[in-house]
């Protein structure tokens, strides 16, 4: 039987980009690849906080949605 559908990459949204999302990612590493200042942002993945020190524990998978912003500290 032919394959009838192109083969996809999974991805992963990052920000407002479309990205590739291999196997085994992390959130520290995409972070890296990406040229993020880790030590400026807070992240999130899929709407939930992730801190700092569970970023390199984090495996992202394809459609997964993360997002970066400015931590905001003070009172």
């Amino acid at each position: 039987m032919p394959e009838t559908l192109a083969h996809q990459e999974a991805q992963l949204r990052f920000n407002d980009h479309t990205l590739p999302c291999p196997e085994g990612l992390t959130l520290a590493a995409l972070l890296d690849a990406q040229g993020v200042d880790v030590n400026k942002v807070a992240t999130a993945v899929n709407g939930e906080f992730v801190p700092r020190s569970l970023r390199a524990q984090t495996r992202l998978s394809a459609g997964d949605t993360v997002l970066t912003f400015q931590a905001i500290v003070g009172g």
